[in-house]
């Protein structure tokens, strides 16, 4: 039979560690635990040596090991990883889990544990009927059952993240999440970029949407709402309406465009056209209701709301949107 990588150096390992073991049972029990764990080779066979080729009591030993590996590197930086996303008829929670490495985050044992702490989230309740941040604080008294093929049992979601770090050999943390009520006669929108999976992704746009009359048309009111759930991921709206942009925003703004302009010498009525031309420029770069739709440039995203509410034959509004982004803000 012919041997590669790794597999060599456990060759040599178990003919002195167990000459008497069978060459076809060893390679049978490291490749079982491999399957069951994931672990990395040396640690599999490392376990099965010191347990006496014990299947079981090799699974308890890297599991014991993982844990205290984990501890060590949840100093590290995680700044990969993946959005999750879950969703009722009256709720909707978004969760970032983050890991060290993008191979991390392409493991299905990872996304499972991302999408379960999606479900959990929404159990999160507040009395805000806008969307609200909830820290890893907000799970602490959380359990769940991750029903994973390599990884089961009810838990406290803190062990389970501990467990999931300790086979991956990464840092793996909860960072943040937001939970979004549906407003009455309303329905919320989702758009999810490079998406592994259903309810996976590293960009995240959400939209709230209400409707006065809860009978329109259902299907215009969801294909629009899509459209604009991917404008907030590509255009990255700041604020929903001028009226939000903070004050202390935008007269430090006003400043900078200001002074902008009386470096090209031109008259002060000149510099005050030049300001406010500016400053409408500024609206449309970050408030989202005065944003060209990046689905038909020629329409500003409340020319298109206005378009749909004819179309369905009620009043459409945003009554809130959600961008973020895997690793946002994180030092690199």
């Amino acid at each position: 039979m012919a041997l590669h990588g790794a597999a060599k150096g456990v060759c040599v390992s178990i003919r002195v560690a167990c000459r008497h073991y069978s060459w076809e049972n060893s390679v049978n029990l490291i490749k079982q635990l491999r399957e069951r764990t994931s672990a990395p080779m040396k640690d599999v066979k490392a376990a099965l040596v010191d347990s006496n080729w014990d299947i079981e009591a090799a699974q308890k030993e890297l599991r014991k090991r993982g844990k205290v590996l984990a501890s060590k590197k949840s100093s590290r930086t995680a700044s990969e990883g993946l959005l999750a996303l879950a969703q009722t008829p009256s709720k909707l929670a978004l969760v970032e889990l983050n890991c060290e490495t993008d191979f991390v985050a392409r493991n299905d044992i990872f996304q499972h544990l991302a999408l379960c702490l999606a479900k959990q989230a929404l159990s999160l309740d507040n009395s805000s009927s806008s969307a609200f941040h909830v820290g890893p604080q907000s799970f602490e008294d959380l359990t769940l059952n991750l029903e994973h093929p390599k990884i089961n049992g009810e838990t406290s979601i803190h062990n389970a993240i501990t467990e999931v770090a300790a086979m991956m050999g990464e840092n793996v943390r909860l960072r943040r999440g937001y939970v979004m009520p549906t407003s009455p006669h309303g329905f919320i929108s989702t758009y999810l970029h490079t998406s592994p999976q259903p309810g996976l992704g590293r960009i995240a746009g959400i939209l709230s949407l209400q409707v006065d009359d809860g009978k329109t048309q259902a299907e215009a009111l969801q294909r629009v709402g899509s459209e604009l759930a991917m404008h907030v991921v590509a255009a990255k709206p700041l604020f929903l309406t001028k009226e939000l942009v903070p004050s202390d925003a935008l007269e430090n703004e006003r400043e900078i465009l200001k002074s902008q302009a009386e470096a090209s010498g031109k008259p002060q009525m000149a510099i005050d056209k030049m300001v406010e031309g500016r400053l409408r420029k500024y609206f449309e770069d970050v408030v989202f209701m005065d944003q060209k739709f990046i689905m038909n440039d020629t329409l500003n995203v409340k020319a298109v709301l206005d378009n749909l509410s004819k179309e369905v034959g009620s009043s459409v509004r945003v009554v809130d949107f959600l961008r973020m982004e895997v690793g946002e803000g994180i030092a690199r």
